[in-house]
């Protein structure tokens, strides 16, 4: 028995009290939720670089544990006989669709993961182009500064010469084009939009990890949401202390 494997039994044997045959199914979603607070630090530093690619290292670090759980219920052990409801967690949506249709007990459940990984998806899409839209309101309202012209260096030796203008060109880097500003703009939008590719993923997959992914992706949109919520606090007061001067007002 792997690791992975027994964590999520020992998990499923403390809540089997309280859920019974969907103890399992709920031992999955808390090792999610674990496994997401651990990863919590490299998500937030993600959000710092504020990119359209930000939080790529924590997806990327979650794979392995996708891995992990896709082959705990795809080879035999004693996890492929758990239940969500009338659903085996092994089970996909092609078996659920033998037994009983759409809507039979076990295509009912699988209706409502997929109804769940929907409104996530749509939510993360919203704040996507929210956030999207802000940042280009923000990009027009800033003043352009002028570039600084760059002034001539006097004859030096050829390595200082090569240093010093390499450290004159890394100072007075040009600004993103218009063109390239639009791009990155299209880019934020479309990104959340690839949510909506879960649903595809959860349909192939087992039904325990398509808990895993519901369960990935709500933090992953809840996280942001908490982060961004939190940043506009911070700037808040500091864009009320400072005076159209640009200097900042003093507390006393």
């Amino acid at each position: 028995m792997s690791v992975f494997t027994h964590l999520v039994a020992e998990l499923g044997r403390l809540l089997e009290p309280v859920l019974a045959e969907s103890a399992t199914a709920a031992a999955i979603v808390l090792f999610t939720v674990l496994v997401r607070f651990a990863l919590h630090p490299l998500s937030r530093a993600a959000f710092r670089g504020a990119t359209p690619v930000a939080g790529c290292l924590p997806l990327l670090l979650q794979l392995p544990v996708f891995f992990l759980m896709y082959q705990a219920f795809t080879s035999g052990n004693e996890l492929l006989s758990h239940r969500l409801f009338a659903a085996p967690l092994g089970s996909r949506w092609t078996d659920a669709l033998g037994e009983g249709g759409l809507f039979g007990a076990q295509g009912l459940v699988f209706l409502a993961l997929f109804g769940a990984i929907a409104v996530v998806a749509a939510w993360s899409a919203v704040r996507g182009r929210r956030s999207a839209a802000a940042a280009a309101a923000a990009d027009a309202a800033a003043p352009k500064k002028p570039a600084k012209p760059v002034k001539p260096m006097k004859k030096a030796g050829a390595g200082a010469g090569a240093g010093a203008g390499a450290a004159a060109g890394a100072a007075g880097l040009p600004e993103l084009s218009a063109e390239q500003q639009e791009a990155m703009r299209k880019l934020g939008g479309v990104l959340p939009l690839l949510s909506f590719g879960t649903l595809v993923t959860a349909a192939v997959v087992p039904l325990a990890a398509g808990l895993y992914l519901l369960t990935t992706t709500a933090w992953s949109v809840a996280e942001r949401a908490w982060l961004e919520h939190r940043k506009a606090r911070v700037a808040a007061p500091a864009a009320t202390d400072r005076p159209a001067g640009g200097a900042v007002r003093s507390s006393l």
